[in-house]
């Protein structure tokens, strides 16, 4: 159908939709993983959030293990570890255990932000003044408990060792991005909610890249949210849940995921809509047709290796069909 040939994955925050609960919620994490799969998706990331009830991806890495369990082939893992939140030798444990009984299948995005707010991280127990700062030592332990038996020190992560978990650097901002390239790991930038330092972002992690043994040359990542539909107002219609979600998190009244409306400016005062669209700038919504041209136009401006999409769709049968328009445009 196209001449955009470029990798596509999914980004999933299992939210919970108005009229389900967690447990719902959960279940269609594993269904849209299996609905990608099939479709030849290549990864399928969760991200981890607390003490925020619309959504039910707390426990990362146990949703990441039952993605596992229920899929064959594809990619699957962190979108990703927020690494204020964790000794680096029990997420090298988990990952290690998972990647020990799911070989070649497992990814660790990491990201340095606690990814709640300050009174949720102090109950998390890990010093929030110290975080940013050792931020890069955190990456280069887990690097370093994942890797040869040779390279391994008296703390071990048991399993972990040669598991050789692939490590990708997640940002929101240019920060990550200096540590991406100096480090020679992958990049991945937040553009479905933090898009305005994208192209700098971009520009220092390929001019600053380094070669390491991880990686020879720079790999770009863009999460982008993705409505595609049978047509452009069908996409409209479906993208009023999207907004509606920003909105609440503008609020900060975390509403689950509502039905779409058709009626959102009788819900959000202009400056909520200014604001609540900004964080959607270089999403790709519409048709076929016209998501294949946002596309060829954002490409024509970036050349990413990889878009990691997000759907926030509230019917999930037309969540699945936007991620096979997405799949079609792509292959």
């Amino acid at each position: 159908m196209s001449d955009i040939k470029i990798p596509v994955s999914v980004l999933d925050l299992a939210p919970i939709r108005a009229g389900e609960d967690a447990k719902q919620a959960i279940e269609n994490v594993v269904s849209l993983a299996q609905h990608v799969e099939e479709l030849g998706y290549n990864r399928f990331w969760i991200a981890e959030h607390h003490n925020t009830p619309n959504l039910a991806s707390s426990a990362t890495a146990i949703l990441i293990n039952q993605v596992l369990n229920h899929t064959q082939t594809i990619q699957v893992g962190a979108g990703g570890i927020m690494l204020p939140n964790h000794a680096p030798l029990v997420v090298a444990e988990q990952f290690g255990t998972m990647a020990t009984l799911f070989p070649d299948r497992l990814n660790l995005g990491l990201g340095r932000a606690p990814g709640t707010d300050m009174m949720t991280a102090s109950a998390l127990r890990r010093s929030q003044h110290d975080s940013v700062h050792t931020f890069p030592d955190d990456v280069a332990s887990l690097l370093q408990y994942f890797g040869p038996e040779n390279r391994q020190s008296y703390v071990r992560a048991y399993p972990g060792a040669e598991t050789n978990v692939p490590l990708y650097i997640l940002g929101s901002s240019t920060d990550s991005a200096h540590l991406a390239a100096r480090m020679g790991l992958p990049y991945v930038f937040a553009s479905h909610f933090a898009p305005e330092q994208m192209k700098e972002a971009i520009t220092i992690y390929r001019n600053l890249f380094t070669p390491s043994e991880y990686l020879d040359k720079p790999y770009v990542m863009v999460g982008m949210n993705v409505i595609a539909a049978e047509t452009d107002e069908e996409a409209e219609f479906l993208a009023t849940s999207m907004h509606m979600m920003f909105l609440s998190i503008i609020r900060n009244s975390r509403q689950p995921l509502q039905p779409p409306t058709d009626h959102m400016d009788a819900i959000w005062s202009p400056q909520e809509k200014l604001m609540a669209t900004s964080r959607t700038a270089t999403g790709l919504f519409g048709s076929a047709d016209s998501v294949k041209a946002q596309l060829e136009d954002f490409q024509d401006q970036y050349q990413v290796d990889e878009i990691i999409a997000v759907s926030y769709i509230y019917d999930i049968d037309k969540q699945k069909r936007s991620y096979t328009i997405l799949k079609d445009i792509t292959s």
